[in-house]
Parts: C-alpha cells; sequence; structure tokens
C-alpha cells in the first residue's frame, strides 16, 4: 500500500509559486497562518526570497521596512496574497495592503477557492470567471483611491472607501478594517524613503497601472502529520454551513441526519459544495486519480458533485489511483464526545485557543441573491493554541535578574507597539525590577502558535498520534533528554528509568532554557514539554479523569436498562458543581476534579446516544419512559435555577437579565439572612416596630414568587426544546434503516469489549476485509459511466472496485475529526495488513 506525504505535499506546493514570493511582501489570512504555522512554511518562505511574511488583517506599513536589513536595493514592488477566503471577504485587507505601499506596481492573489467555487458559493458576488472579474474590481478600486488621494494633495490621508460591492456591506464592527492609507510617499519611515529615493521618484513620475493577477491555489490545509490532516478553522470551507435548518439539522456545523431522502439541488449547503470542490483539487494537485466511496446523506453528494467535476481528461491522464472514503461525521457523534486515551487530545482540550482573528470578516452579499438563501457561519475554535512560555523565564530566586532572552522579547514588544509609525523608542524599560514581572508574564503569555507538526526535519506530532497519555509523556521526556545530550547539558534526569513527572519535565525545560540559542534550536520539544505539563496540572488533569469515569460508568450502564441509565444521569446532574465562567480560570479550588453542569450537559449527549444506540426500538418520544424523562427535565431546571449567574449556555439565550435578576436576588436573600442571624441576639425591644411594614412585604413577595414561577416556566419550555434535540440524537440510528443496520452490523469488529472503538476503525476493518456495508455508495468515474452507458450493452462493463485494492486510500469525514480517531485508523490498517 501506498502513501501520499501532505506536508511535503504543501512544502513543495509552496515552492512552486516560488517566482512570485521572491522580492515580495508575503501576507497571509487567518486561515493561512495557521496552516503553514503547522508545516513550518515561514523560513521556507523566507529562503525562496520574500521580503517578509506579515498578517492580512493586521496589515500596516510597518510591514515594508521589514526588509531594511536585507540585500534588496530598491523599495518594494509586488506584494503576494494567501487567502483562504472568499475574495469578496479578503477585498478591503488586500486594498489596505495596496494603500499601505505606494511603490507597488503588482498584486498577485493566491485563493484556496477555485472559480466555480466563487460562483457557486450563495453569498458571492462573483460569478463564473471569479478571477477575472475579481483582477479588473480590484484594479479599478485601487486607481479609484488613488486619484481620490492626489485630489486632496496630502500625502497620509486616511480613506475611507465603500467602492465595489465587495466593500458596501460590511459589518459597523469591522469599519476599521476598510480603511487604507492611500499616498505616494505612504512607505512609513523618512529614513526608509531616503534609502530609496531615486527609485521612488522614478516610480511615482512613471505611475504605472497596477498588474494584478489572481490564481487558485488548493494546497491550504493544516497536516497534523504526513498521514492526517484539518481543514484550517479560520478558513471558508471550515466557516461554511453544512446543513440548511431542518427537521434533521443538528447545526450548521454539522451534516444532517441521515434519512436517505434526496436532496434539492437548490438546497446544497454551500460547505457542501465547497468542501466537494477541495477535495477535487486536492487530488488533481497530488496527481491521484479516485475511486470514490462515500456513506452518509451528505457524503453522498459531495461524491456526485466530485464526479460531476470530473472528465475524461482527467481519468486517462497518468495517475496514481486512490480510493476516496467519505464519511459523515453525523454517523458517529459519540466518539468525538468521548474522552479517549490520545495524548494529543487531551493536550488539546486543555489548552487555551487564540481567539479567533476572521471575526471582522462579513462576508458581502451578492445583490441577486434573496436573503433567505444567506447562511449562517460556523464559529470553529483555531487551532492556535496558547503555550505558557512564561513558565521557562520564571525566576528561581525572586531578587535575580529577568533571563536576557526575557529582556531582548520585551524590547522588540515595545518598540513595535510604539504609538506612532516614524517614532523612534527612547524609552527602554527596566525589566529587572519587580514591578514589570506581571506584565513581562502577561505578554509572553499572549504569544501564540499552533503545534509544529514538522520542525527542522522531526515530526513530533506524527510520533505523540499513536501515543496515549502516559505514553506520551514518556516520549516527550526522550526527546527532552536527548536535547540535552545533543546541547552537552548535564541533568540528574539523564539515564533515569521509570515513570515521568510534571517537575521532571519542568526541570529539564529550564536546564534547556537557560542559554538563549539552546532556546531556539530545541523550541518544537520546548514547547511540546510545556503544553504537556500544563495539561498534567490541576485542575485539568483531575477534571479529565473525571470525565472518563463518567463516560466508563455510562457505557456500563447503557447496557442494562434505560431505567438505571437515567438513574446515572440524574446522580450526575445533581451532583455537578457550576462554576461561574469569568471565575473559572482563576478559582482551581473550586472545582478541581468535578464536573461543571456544562459537562454534565455533554454526559446527557452521550447518554441519550448510547441509550438509542442499545435500545432502538423505545424510542417513540426518546428513549425513556415519560417518567424517567421527566424527572431528568425537573433536574435540570432545578439546576439553572439553583446557579443562574454561572449558567451561561446558548439555549437560554434571551433570558440572561432574567437569570441575572435572579442571581442578585439570591445574593440579597443570603446576605439578609446572614444578617438576620447576626441580629437573633439583639433585644427584642424593635420587634413591634417591624410589623407596620408587614403589608408592604407581603406584597413584594407575592410579586417575586410571580416572576420566580414566570421564569421557571420559561426555563421549561428551553428544557423542553433542548431534549428535543437530545430525542434526535438517539433516534439517528433509525431514520435510515438499511444504514442503522449496516452501523449495528459492525460491532462484530469490536476486538475488545472493555474498550470503545469508533465507527471508523470498524468501517476501515470490514471494508479491508471485503466486507459488504450496506449505505455504502460507490461512485463511478467517467469511464464508469461511459462504459455503463455504452460498452456496458456489449458485455464490457467495468466491475465495481474494492476500497481496499488501491495503492492509496484517503479518509475525509464531513465535519471534523479527533486525533483519537486518526490513532484507531493507523491501528485498523495495521492489523489489516
Amino acid at each position: 500500500m501506498g502513501s501520499v506525504d501532505l506536508i511535503a505535499s504543501c512544502r513543495d506546493s509552496i515552492c512552486q509559486i516560488g517566482d512570485e514570493i521572491a522580492d515580495a511582501i508575503v501576507y497571509v489570512d487567518a486561515g493561512t497562518l495557521e496552516a503553514f504555522q503547522f508545516i513550518g512554511a515561514f523560513p521556507l518562505l523566507l529562503e525562496l526570497g520574500a521580503r517578509a511574511v506579515c498578517s492580512l488583517e493586521n496589515a500596516s506599513p510597518l510591514d515594508a521596512v521589514a526588509d531594511w536589513h536585507s540585500t534588496f536595493s530598491h523599495p518594494v514592488r509586488k506584494i503576494l496574497v494567501l487567502t483562504s477566503r472568499l475574495l469578496s471577504d479578503a477585498h478591503r485587507y488586500i486594498l489596505r495592503c495596496l494603500g499601505n505601499h505606494g511603490t507597488v506596481s503588482h498584486c498577485t492573489v493566491l485563493t484556496a477557492i477555485s472559480e466555480i467555487g466563487h460562483s457557486a458559493y450563495v453569498d458571492s458576488p462573483l460569478g463564473p470567471d471569479a478571477f477575472q472579474e475579481y483582477e479588473t474590481l480590484l484594479v479599478q478600486d485601487h486607481e479609484e483611491l488613488f486619484k481620490k488621494c492626489v485630489k486632496s494633495n496630502k500625502h497620509n490621508y486616511s480613506i475611507s472607501y465603500t467602492g465595489s460591492d465587495f466593500t458596501a456591506d460590511v459589518d459597523k464592527d469591522s469599519e476599521w478594517a476598510s480603511r487604507v492609507r492611500y499616498g505616494s510617499n505612504s512607505e512609513s519611515s523618512p529614513t526608509k524613503r531616503n534609502l530609496f529615493d531615486g527609485d521612488l521618484g522614478q516610480i511615482e513620475a512613471s505611475r504605472k497601472r497596477l498588474s494584478v493577477t489572481v490564481s487558485h491555489f488548493p494546497m491550504i490545509f493544516s497536516p497534523i502529520s504526513s498521514r492526517a490532516f484539518v481543514l484550517p478553522s479560520e478558513g471558508i470551507i471550515a466557516d461554511s454551513c453544512l446543513s440548511n435548518e431542518h427537521e434533521d439539522s443538528l447545526g450548521p456545523g454539522l451534516p444532517s441526519i441521515s434519512t436517505g431522502k434526496p436532496f434539492d439541488s437548490d438546497e446544497v449547503p454551500p460547505g457542501v459544495t465547497l468542501t466537494a470542490q477541495f477535495l477535487y483539487h486536492l487530488a488533481n494537485k497530488m496527481d491521484l486519480k479516485l475511486d470514490i466511496f462515500s456513506l452518509g446523506d451528505t457524503s453522498k453528494i459531495i461524491g456526485k458533485l466530485m464526479m460531476d467535476m470530473s472528465s475524461l481528461y482527467d481519468v486517462g491522464r497518468n495517475k496514481r489511483s486512490a480510493g476516496l472514503l467519505i464519511v459523515d461525521r453525523t454517523l458517529d457523534l459519540l466518539t468525538p464526545c468521548f474522552h479517549g486515551d490520545s495524548f494529543l487530545d487531551r493536550m488539546l482540550s486543555s489548552l487555551p485557543r487564540k481567539e479567533r482573528m476572521s471575526s471582522s470578516y462579513s462576508v458581502a452579499k451578492n445583490p441577486q441573491t434573496p436573503s433567505k438563501h444567506s447562511h449562517a457561519a460556523v464559529r470553529r475554535v483555531p487551532l492556535d493554541i496558547k503555550v505558557p512560555f512564561e513558565t521557562v523565564f520564571k525566576k528561581e530566586e525572586p531578587n535575580n535578574r529577568t533571563s536576557m532572552v526575557s529582556e531582548g522579547i520585551m524590547s522588540f514588544m515595545s518598540g513595535w507597539n510604539s504609538a506612532e509609525v516614524n517614532s523612534e523608542v527612547t524609552w527602554l524599560p527596566d525589566y529587572s525590577d519587580k514591578a514589570h514581572d506581571d506584565r513581562l508574564g502577561s505578554e509572553l503569555g499572549t504569544l501564540n502558535g499552533s503545534l509544529l507538526s514538522n520542525y527542522a526535519g522531526v515530526r513530533y506530532l506524527e510520533a505523540l498520534l499513536d501515543r496515549g497519555a502516559k505514553d506520551g509523556l514518556m516520549l516527550i521526556k526522550k526527546w527532552l533528554i536527548e536535547a540535552l545530550q545533543h546541547e552537552k547539558l548535564s541533568s540528574a534526569f539523564i539515564g533515569r528509568q521509570g515513570a515521568s513527572s510534571v517537575s521532571e519535565i519542568h526541570s529539564m525545560v529550564q536546564i534547556l532554557s537557560r542559554e538563549q540559542m539552546s532556546l531556539l534550536r530545541n523550541q518544537g520539544v520546548i514547547q511540546l514539554a510545556l503544553a504537556a505539563e500544563m495539561t498534567l496540572l490541576e485542575p485539568q488533569s483531575s477534571h479529565w479523569d473525571a470525565f472518563t469515569s463518567a463516560e466508563r460508568i455510562l457505557s456500563v450502564t447503557s447496557a442494562e436498562t434505560t431505567q438505571s441509565l437515567a438513574g446515572e444521569l440524574r446522580d450526575f446532574i445533581n451532583t455537578s458543581t457550576s462554576v461561574d465562567s469569568h471565575k473559572q480560570a482563576t478559582t482551581l479550588e473550586s472545582s478541581q476534579g468535578l464536573l461543571s453542569f456544562q459537562d454534565v450537559l455533554l454526559l446527557t449527549i452521550i447518554g441519550y446516544i448510547l441509550a438509542g444506540e442499545n435500545f432502538p426500538t423505545s424510542i417513540a418520544g426518546g428513549p425513556f419512559s415519560w417518567e424517567d424523562e421527566r424527572s431528568l427535565k425537573d433536574v435540570v431546571v432545578d439546576s439553572i435555577l439553583e446557579r443562574p449567574s454561572s449558567v451561561k449556555l446558548r439555549f437560554l439565550h434571551g433570558l440572561d437579565n432574567e437569570l441575572e435578576a435572579k442571581a442578585r436576588s439570591k445574593d440579597v436573600e443570603r446576605n439578609n439572612k446572614d444578617s438576620t442571624e447576626l441580629a437573633s441576639n439583639t433585644d427584642d425591644f424593635d420587634d413591634e416596630w417591624g410589623n407596620w411594614d408587614d403589608n408592604d412585604n407581603a406584597d413584594d413577595q407575592k410579586e417575586e414568587a410571580y416572576g420566580d414561577m414566570q421564569l421557571k416556566l420559561e426555563v421549561r419550555d428551553r428544557v423542553d426544546q433542548l431534549f428535543k434535540f437530545f430525542h434526535k440524537l438517539s433516534s439517528m440510528r433509525i431514520r435510515n434503516y438499511a444504514l442503522g443496520e449496516g452501523l449495528a452490523a459492525l460491532s462484530r469488529f469490536e476486538t475488545d469489549s472493555y474498550s470503545r472503538k469508533g465507527l471508523l476503525y470498524k468501517l476501515l476493518l470490514a471494508l479491508l476485509s471485503r466486507y459488504d456495508i450496506p449505505g455504502l455508495e460507490y461512485h463511478s468515474s467517467a469511464v464508469g459511466r461511459l462504459f455503463k452507458s455504452g460498452l456496458g450493452r456489449f458485455g464490457l462493463g467495468q466491475s465495481k472496485p474494492s476500497f481496499g485494492d488501491q495503492s492509496v486510500l484517503i479518509i475525509f469525514v464531513v465535519g471534523g475529526i479527533n486525533t483519537l480517531e486518526v490513532r484507531e485508523v493507523m491501528k485498523a490498517i495495521s492489523e489489516s495488513i
């Protein structure tokens, strides 16, 4: 069986655009930044001749001065923009980049979305010839802005311009993004102008028309390893909805429940179309000829769209054969809900994430498209994690001076955070002062970065994908010891056998970080070690263990009766400790090892899915009896009203003010109770005076009781709707009888009765063993359709291929995947060889 190296393919595709990269400022948006971080692409971009690599959303005139100390002897004349979003989304940011650099004469835009993808997207204003249309519109908007600036006769003038349809429909919150700085001397620094004075004069005199080139660049995805990838969380493909609003939908970020009903061509969600486009062009880029198999309604639509895009020319070329299996996420929602034995899953769930940068994006609406066809965007959590690097620079003694590395980083950040672009930094704080320690920790704590799948030729994530929690920590300890030996640093941990502890990992990281060059050379393994340390600290460690214990209890109980399963869920809800979301990050002792109310709702989802799988015949109004479900609803309502200030859930949206008022009244009641207890020992002389206000207090109490009852009824209505959603989750197996029977038959591939395996593991074992899977559909290629319609009449028909016969196997889960499933897929392949 062959393989495809995803990391190498991404890096090769970057090398193929080396001519566009050379001598250009490269701008990448948030989605491309996330994808390029994984493969370590930024050193490669600089090797290919890029002047600087900058953020598209945070473009600044300062970007042009990054090459001051380089070998370039002329001002920047071209920029390269790499975007994972629609051209209409990135338009105002591209305009701002052009306005920031007055000497630019050529702009290249590479987008992850093809021309057909742009024209097929409902909210895109571009047509079938999207790239040529955008080239013309960008030049027009740029020239009109420049003419306005010339008329104003002001060199540095900010212009807010709406121009074409792209920038006419933006959110008020992101109006700052459309403000661009135009002018012939818009390069930021006077020193910079003097350096290139002659060239600037020639360019300003000639003022050539801006040249724009737009091309398709499909290789923007995030490879976790050479054999596993995910879509960038801030790219348009991941942000687009996968299902429309109807009774079978679980939300815009998931495919709809498979019922076997055909899709209307006008109802295909934009995320489905973009996913099909992405997979088709990805296969073409890697020279793969696909035999496509699908499982699930949404996957079948994607397979059909890909077949419609194929042609005889594509099939006839000399390509490697590959099998593509597309699977709906909704066929197995239990595996991503479970907290399995995966070191990377545990790490990613424990680490804080960077805030979404693309929240300022607002898709430009097509004026010809009715508003009823617009779709809600999905806000996925970025993979750009925050690793606590401040622990590396933590002083061992309070009176010691902060390390030179810390001073260097803080001086750098102070210089680039100056208020004026062309101001000189005349103040450098003394970070040896204890007053700056908090600032140092907070500034360094904001440094983000994804876990590198490729760092200096070493693929750490690929090695960690196949590891459980204990094995993963042992592997990181092994890498730290090897780094210490390579740096010739002595440590008491070298040669020590046995299990690793957090203190050992931390001590080795501090030894590696004492010297600046050692820190830079080993930053990849240091980042992983710090992430592992944060994962195993409290309360993250106890929280994960509590989840796994509760899930194990539910799995065992679900094999008994629905009454016992409902009883366990009630116990979890009654014993849950809800913590205020604003205090949860700072108050460690409040909930160590305990599950919050939000966590218990996730356990309730798991319980309903388990009940639907084990008791499929009992699903009429839900898997549980009326009495059991009523008692579950009662405890959920009581939990919400008992702790109203700490329950921040989407299904309670609109009741925020009422719940906050309820929380304040509870605080007042608690304070009055305390004051009453303190005053109980005083003289009873004043008791008679309180009787005058009894009637007023009675009226207030009646009004308060009425308000509490009204709030309880509204909360109960919301909880009823929540449990209807639970009914959907539990009924997924019976919505499509044939598919449900096929999924149930896969239980024979459960090799271990004590550890649950996900759908992908069982499905892959069955396919590689040549079992027929009910509901699995094969999408014939263009040659196959030719044989079927023409030559098949003469007995020359093409037999249906087997997924396991292909030299390369690709499995794509529509809706997302976790690293535990990647580990199980690798295990299934190894067991089948």
